[in-house]
């Protein structure tokens, strides 16, 4: 496997790249001095939301004025839909409470609207660090070498829950290709879901690569690797992966499951950032974003990064927000009804 810490990325669609703006003056809004903001976490310790989230509260503070103390609240549960549902309708709105979003939020809210209790459309988007596919991981000895055993070859993976991308990513393999999949949700974030595979209560889980690359480097190395990429589901190649590693989206025939494809894999785009609940004015936003993009643009945040094997890929809040309006008001009824049928079957 490449280097976990490039930084460059290629090939993402036209419309969709969202490259953070550099040279953002601070706007100074609101007195931080003194204050403690807090980032929630929406699944527990050890896993990628976390990672980030302990930089974010590293080097955010310094870039706003006032340098504030942040400290992190892990809030697990329901793969991550129970911190973005009370975030939305709980979180108080006075810009001290932050979030490291799902980024799969959007999708979710489009498939489950009777479960996800909000509009990815209000939270006022910070920033994001990362963009990461989801990449489907096997144990070398379940017996399957690439994608299309799975016609013959059962599987069972692991994770969160059926909000998470850990479900939502390989169920829709199996719906798009009739795959013999089977998901035990209940475990609290994609390290306790990698601990199974490891421990052999599963034989695979799908998270996004620095899941992977930053847990369990080793399981890739050797003569005898303990598991391989099978698959992998985003707009873009991922850039540490090798090239024989499949994007689903090249591997589907049907326009209206290439449709639902394309609409899932938008999430990889958001990546892992912060926002604000509802409400927050205007002015704290603009503090926010204007701290966080030159957080990104700090070499000791790079560093930081680097040394925790996490990638660096910024994108602006502005930015953020408007892909969001957009997957939200874009999406077409059918293309959601389809990839909801191919995921979840007849549950709502």
């Amino acid at each position: 496997m490449k280097n976990v810490t490039k930084t460059v990325i290629a090939g993402v669609a036209a419309g969709l790249a969202i490259a953070a703006i550099p040279g953002i003056t601070p706007v100074e809004a609101k007195d931080y001095k003194g204050k403690t903001i807090k980032i929630v976490i929406p699944y527990g310790p050890g896993g990628t939301y976390d990672k980030y989230g302990v930089a974010f509260s590293n080097h955010l503070g310094r870039h706003i004025e006032g340098n504030p103390n942040i400290i992190l609240q892990h809030m697990p549960g329901a793969g991550g839909a129970k911190a973005m549902n009370w975030f939305y309708k709980v979180a108080p709105k006075d810009g001290m409470t932050l979030i490291v979003p799902l980024d799969n939020g959007v999708t979710n809210q489009l498939m489950r609207p009777a479960k996800m209790r909000y509009d990815a459309r209000n939270f006022s988007w910070i920033g994001s660090s990362n963009q990461t596919n989801v990449v489907m991981v096997v144990r070398t000895d379940s017996g399957i070498e690439k994608l299309s055993d799975l016609k013959t070859k059962n599987l069972i993976g692991s994770t969160s829950g059926k909000n998470s991308s850990g479900y939502i990513n390989p169920m829709l393999i199996r719906g798009l290709f009739d795959y013999n999949i089977k998901m035990v949700t209940g475990y609290k974030g994609s390290s306790k879901s990698i601990f199974a595979m490891e421990q052999g209560e599963s034989q695979m889980a799908a998270f996004n690569w620095l899941a992977w690359s930053s847990k369990v480097p080793h399981w890739f190395t050797g003569d005898k690797p303990f598991a391989k990429a099978v698959a992998q589901i985003g707009i873009f190649r991922d850039p540490d992966l090798p090239k024989s590693v499949p994007m689903v989206s090249e591997l589907v025939t049907s326009d209206m499951d290439k449709k639902a494809v394309s609409f899932l894999s938008v999430a990889g785009l958001l990546g892992r950032g912060l926002a604000l609940p509802p409400g927050v004015d205007k002015d704290t936003v603009a503090t926010l974003r204007a701290a966080y993009d030159k957080m990104n643009a700090s070499p000791e945040f790079a560093a930081d990064l680097k040394k925790r094997k996490l990638r660096l890929i910024p994108s602006s809040g502005a930015k953020i927000q408007a892909v969001v309006k957009s997957a939200v008001e874009d999406a077409s009824p059918e293309v959601v009804k389809h990839a909801r049928k191919l995921i979840f079957g007849g549950e709502s």
